[in-house]
């Protein structure tokens, strides 16, 4: 199936590579000339603007947008709305508020354009592990671009299958379901991303305790001088906290036990604030998700070792870079 990309960062250039590989037709645009000639050796068709990638898409055409969400994802959507005709797919595939999502698709559809929110989780791992995606929009438009879903996700893997699932869904046991009608992908991407704030805020909390516990303020015999690589390393195996986040935790700290490279200084991007809002809207007590985005904020004044490992684990899971955005502002929605 053809498919156009537009951004081609840490994930929607190891998204095209993924759909290079299982036989898909990929068609590319960035703003860096670079980032096109390397998909371009990796046989997809670069584009050098957003003219000649739609013209290089053949009709009814699709296009997966991934870009940070904000400013340039409401322009680039803005743009093909223009460029695009009947029956075209545009694809939101970053972490775009759930509440533009829905005015995007109004505003579309009556040109006849179709537009499909894709809360897409994985990282910089996803290109090898698969993603796994949440996905909203007109049921058969989802239907329609399945192959491409399907070759993106994970596959129903090694995991053992849920008892009890006979007769329901079967793509959510491959990795990727659709969740309703537009912005409802977002929206249970935001609350996935808000979850994960509160499961890392665990972990950075318990290993900074466990650290702390060499202390000269606590009596002789109660300090102990834990090995924390090898804490991770044993949760990994038969515990009831073992996660995927616990593996990188193990990963980073293998590299670094001392975390000396980082300062502690801990982003976030956004979902955790709209999750929070969510929960104001909706009259929904969220203590966990709450403390650990207020955690995030006091890192930037503030660092612990815990910090430190957050950083680690962002880094590990998305190839974050501390302190990459700037003051730590979340991308302000448009309603």
């Amino acid at each position: 199936m053809q498919i156009g990309i537009i951004g081609l960062g840490r994930m929607g250039g190891n998204i095209a590579h993924r759909l290079l590989k299982r036989g898909h037709d990929v068609v590319v645009f960035d703003r860096s000339a670079d980032a096109v000639a390397a998909l371009a050796k990796a046989k997809a068709k670069g584009a050098a603007s957003l003219e000649e990638f739609v013209k290089l898409l053949t009709p009814p055409r699709v296009a997966w947008v991934m870009l940070p969400a904000g400013v340039p994802t409401e322009e680039t959507v803005a743009k093909l709305g223009e460029l695009f005709a009947k029956d075209d797919v545009i694809i939101d595939g970053g972490n775009s508020f759930y509440k533009d999502d829905i005015r995007r698709a109004k505003a579309l559809l009556e040109k006849g354009i179709h537009y499909v929110d894709v809360g897409t989780s994985g990282g910089v791992w996803g290109a090898e592990r698969g993603y796994c995606m949440m996905i909203g929009g007109e049921p058969d438009v989802v239907t329609r671009l399945d192959p491409i879903f399907s070759a993106l996700a994970p596959g129903l893997g090694t995991i053992e299958r849920t008892h009890g699932r006979e007769g329901r869904d079967p793509r959510a046991e491959h990795g990727y379901i659709h969740t309703g009608s537009s912005g409802s992908g977002h929206f249970v991407k935001m609350i996935h991303n808000g979850i994960e704030y509160g499961l890392m805020q665990a972990y950075a909390e318990g290993f900074d305790i466990l650290r702390g516990k060499s202390n000269e303020a606590l009596p002789a015999d109660e300090r102990f001088e834990l090995d924390l690589p090898d804490i991770a390393e044993v949760w990994r195996r038969g515990s009831v906290i073992s996660s995927w986040l616990l593996d990188l935790t193990a990963i980073a700290l293998a590299k670094s036990p001392k975390l000396e490279e980082f300062r502690g200084y801990v982003d976030d991007s956004g979902e955790g604030r709209w999750t929070l809002d969510a929960a104001v809207e909706e009259a929904v007590s969220a203590n966990v998700m709450a403390a650990a985005l207020f955690a995030r904020f006091r890192s930037r004044v503030d660092h612990s070792f815990g910090d430190k490992l957050l950083s680690a684990m962002r880094n590990e899971f998305g190839g974050h870079i501390e302190g990459a955005l700037e003051c730590g502002l979340a991308p302000k929605p448009k309603t």
